[in-house]
């Protein structure tokens, strides 16, 4: 076997002597890496080709964990994609009715909603959960439009006019509900214009935020006698 190996040493040691790396070495000839440090171990590399040596184990570095960050973000995103699978999958024959939504608006509620007030009060500066909270009030409730009220608390830097439409047109509340604005004199660094606000939903009902306090309460009670 020696032999077989023997043919290609001078060739071996030439690309040592060039400051390639033994594993460079073993890949490109074939040549088991006992048998190459046994030919290398009198070799003397300069500082140049030491040099080299080291820049070709930051660059395989790199190459490696760039390949690493491409599997395990492919990884990530079939594991995103399985679990979108299981929820669709879950909800399948899920129905939301009056009763189901009044339930969901009561666990939001009572997780983020203002208790203190003698109505119902719900902030947030996400448009989809304000708008989700909308449609299950307005889905699992009988409201008087007329009693719903918005009022934004913007950045000193934001358009107040343009801010109104928006989330006017996101909750279908007509531009004249929405009361005055609040501006935040503290903004320093210019706003991102993704970032629309803080919007605070009022529905002047105190007997439909007791009803859907007294709900979540009663869901959380529920829960906390699970048994494990």
């Amino acid at each position: 076997m020696e032999s077989k190996w023997f043919k290609l040493k001078n060739k071996a040691i030439f690309l040592r002597k060039k400051g390639l790396s033994i594993r460079y070495i073993e890949n490109q000839l074939g040549i088991p890496r006992s048998t190459l440090s046994g030919w290398f171990k009198n070799i003397k590399l300069n500082k140049k080709q030491k040099d080299k040596l080291h820049q070709d184990w930051i660059d395989a570095l790199f190459e490696a964990r760039k390949k690493a960050a491409i599997v395990h973000k492919k990884q990530g995103h079939n594991r995103r994609e399985a679990i979108r699978r299981e929820v669709k999958d879950f909800f399948s024959d899920i129905n939301i009715d009056k009763k189901t939504a009044e339930l969901v608006m009561a666990t939001f509620y009572l997780a983020e909603g203002t208790k203190k007030e003698n109505c119902f009060v719900f902030a947030n500066s996400n448009a989809e959960i304000l708008k989700g909270i909308i449609k299950l009030l307005r889905f699992s409730h009988k409201i008087e439009e007329s009693k719903l009220r918005c009022c934004l608390h913007l950045r000193k830097d934001q358009n107040e006019r343009q801010s109104i439409k928006y989330w006017s047109d996101i909750l279908s509340i007509p531009e004249i509900r929405f009361l005055k604005t609040q501006f935040d004199k503290r903004t320093i660094k210019k706003t991102y214009e993704s970032y629309k606000g803080v919007c605070v939903i009022y529905y002047y009902d105190m007997a439909l935020q007791r009803r859907i306090l007294y709900t979540g309460e009663k869901i959380l009670s529920i829960i906390n006698n699970l048994r494990d």
